[in-house]
């Protein structure tokens, strides 16, 4: 199977249900369906320690990722950890149910893991219309409330 979620999340075991599917979806709708990834989910204090760690910023973020090289054929490999605390918070904010905001972080996560990037503004633009297209239907338009300009 292409994705494997393991739970680090002591509260919400069940928040890991969907989690893999839309990791297979989205690689799917990114030309990568034989890619290969692990989603992490977390809680706030182990996110923040990730962050501080990997990227030397000092805060909690919704989603991280990390592409892996691989030798041989190229497939996309690599990990993506998630704060189930932040998208908690997150999907009350814009009021959508958990498990589609974790669609969206884990189509986010998959997108920085093909290349994709947020940090500039002209790019996280092209990034949400991307996750837009991946997502369709499923995601209403407010899991972007406040993200775009």
């Amino acid at each position: 199977m292409p994705c494997v979620v393991v739970n680090h999340h002591r509260r919400r075991p069940r928040a890991a249900a969907g989690v893999a599917r839309a990791a297979d979806r989205a690689l799917a709708a990114l030309g990568r369906p034989g890619g290969e990834v692990e989603v992490l989910l977390v809680d706030d204090a182990e996110i923040r320690r990730l962050n501080e760690t990997w990227r030397g910023v000092q805060r909690r973020t919704d989603v991280l990722a990390f592409p892996m090289e691989t030798p041989g054929d190229g497939a996309l490999v690599g990990q993506i950890v998630i704060s189930i605390d932040t998208a908690a918070r997150q999907a009350r904010r814009v009021g959508v149910p958990l498990a589609v905001e974790l669609e969206l972080l884990v189509t986010h996560g998959v997108l920085h893991l093909v290349g994709y990037d947020d940090r500039d503004p002209v790019e996280a633009r092209l990034m949400h219309e991307r996750e837009r297209a991946v997502l369709g239907s499923r995601a209403p338009a407010a899991l972007w409330r406040g993200l775009l300009g």
